[in-house]
């Protein structure tokens, strides 16, 4: 569930760690703390085996703490646990608890610190996989909701920029009729603004997204088509190690939808060079261009 749902997330261009990517030890250790503060949402995944770790107690403290002084988002999953078990340290998710006990009876403070939090983590509103199945659907609603939460707390400004919002739906209009666009003019008139606002607005609706900007420039550098196509390629599938194999990899494009912006081009070889034919897109994806020619 946890790696699903990691996976989910990257995939909308979400910033997402996942604790098993950190060193663990006895305690938490300091890397674990900062990523805690730094994040705006915390996905805590509750299974029969979660209350076994003082290494994930600690870490729901951490958590918590976190909700109560920075306000942060905190989303509960259930995942083939009962709330009411993981709230009362009751039947396969007490068991677990219980195990923990024995470790540290001598500890009472701190055993009823990790119960308080089970308490008061479990009485949030979240997300039960009892009630959402299958699997896929489970996940595809948290990240749905946290999409929606974000939305809500970083609101897009485009309409303090004159003119912009108009631009925009006019560009996803044209987008939706034509998956091939292009923004065409002089320099300085607000072309990449423009291309730049419709990707931040829709992005989050693709599997695989890229904002490539200053394609002219960095394409006259020494290697700078090579670079931009090994960014193009680590963006959409979300893997910096990503090899840059037009044949191999951009193939596997037939089977997600993209969404990729190309930023000031100067020539349609360029756009080639970086993913061969168009016919290896999925349906559904969309190319937006900036250009001074045509």
């Amino acid at each position: 569930m946890t790696n699903y749902l990691y996976s989910a997330l990257s995939r909308k261009s979400i910033e997402t760690f996942i604790d098993d990517q950190l060193n663990r030890g006895d305690k938490i250790s300091q890397s674990l703390v900062n990523a805690i503060e730094a994040s705006t949402i915390s996905v805590i995944i509750f299974s029969e085996g979660y209350a076994s770790s003082r290494w994930c107690l600690d870490e729901l403290l951490k958590i918590l703490e976190c909700k109560r002084e920075y306000v942060q988002i905190v989303i509960p999953v259930f995942y083939r646990v009962d709330p009411s078990d993981v709230r009362n340290q009751t039947g396969t998710f007490g068991d677990s608890f219980s195990k923990l006990e024995e470790r540290f009876k001598e500890n009472s403070k701190k055993l009823q610190s990790w119960r308080n939090a089970l308490k008061e983590a479990a009485s949030l509103s979240g997300f039960h996989s009892h009630n959402i199945r299958p699997e896929s659907e489970l996940t595809e609603e948290i990240v749905n909701h946290i999409l929606k939460r974000l939305a809500e707390l970083f609101p897009h400004n485009n309409d303090r920029l004159v003119g912009v919002e108009s631009r925009v739906v006019a560009i996803e209009s044209l987008l939706s009729a034509a998956p091939l666009l292009a923004i065409w003019g002089i320099g300085g008139i607000g072309k990449t603004t423009i291309a730049r606002a419709t990707f931040d607005k829709i992005s989050s609706d693709f599997e695989g997204s890229c904002f490539l900007e200053n394609v002219r420039e960095e394409s006259q550098r020494l290697g700078g088509l090579a670079c931009l196509r090994q960014k193009l390629l680590s963006n959409l599938f979300r893997d910096e190690s990503m090899i840059p194999d037009i044949d191999l990899h951009f193939k596997r494009l037939s089977r997600r939808k993209v969404l990729v912006v190309f930023d000031d081009v100067t020539c349609f070889n360029q756009i080639e060079s970086f993913i061969g034919s168009l016919e290896w897109f999925m349906p559904g994806s969309q190319i937006l261009i900036t250009t001074r020619n045509i």
